[in-house]
């Protein structure tokens, strides 16, 4: 029994009566490469399902139980079409090839923006020492954040947020160090910690 097809590609229908029930998807790929150019392998045909997914090139048309006039949409390109996307580029003098450009790289703590911040801070910055340093002792700087209290913990109050056994820390440390309590935060803050 005949097949009666109608293949759309292109913005074009192509109607397709030559094949039976017999033949297969691969000989309606091969009519359509006859109509459209396009080879079989850069087709793809939708609408020809078989259980759910696309039907293979060997399954015949009968048991795909296609009515009459059937629209089936294929998708593919001609071989010239894609001679033109595939083949190498032009010369072109307008383009820069940016790769072979080699910059200088300034590494972020001797950009110039950033030693200007930090002379800035240098002079305006008031240090503020509660205690004065004790004579052969080394310095030990803490910070307060993730160090002296953890702020990823899920706790409401200072005393939540510090660490375990800081005091005990902190006075074993002091006996050999004099500490430095910092913090990119405001001086309100690191007081308000510190209480």
């Amino acid at each position: 029994m005949s097949l009666s097809l109608i293949i759309k590609w292109g913005g074009q229908e192509y109607t397709i009566t030559s094949l039976s029930e017999e033949d297969t998807v691969l000989d309606l790929k091969q009519s359509l490469k006859g109509l459209t150019g396009v080879l079989p392998e850069r087709q793809k045909l939708l609408g020809l399902k078989m259980k759910g997914k696309p039907a293979d090139d060997d399954v015949k048309l009968g048991a795909l139980k296609l009515k009459p006039n059937t629209k089936i949409m294929m998708m593919g390109t001609r071989e010239e079409s894609l001679e033109d996307v595939l083949g190498p580029p032009p010369d072109n003098d307008d383009v820069v090839n940016d790769f072979d450009i080699e910059e200088e790289v300034v590494e972020v703590e001797n950009r110039e923006e950033n030693l200007l911040k930090i002379s800035r801070r240098v002079k305006e910055y008031k240090v503020e020492i509660l205690n004065p340093p004790r004579e052969g002792k080394k310095l030990l700087v803490l910070d307060v954040d993730y160090t002296l209290f953890d702020h990823r913990s899920c706790a409401e109050t200072g005393v939540e947020l510090m660490r375990p056994y800081l005091h005990e820390f902190l006075t074993s440390a002091y006996e050999d160090y004099d500490i430095v309590i910092w913090s990119a935060t405001n001086m309100k803050w690191i007081e308000a910690k510190m209480k």
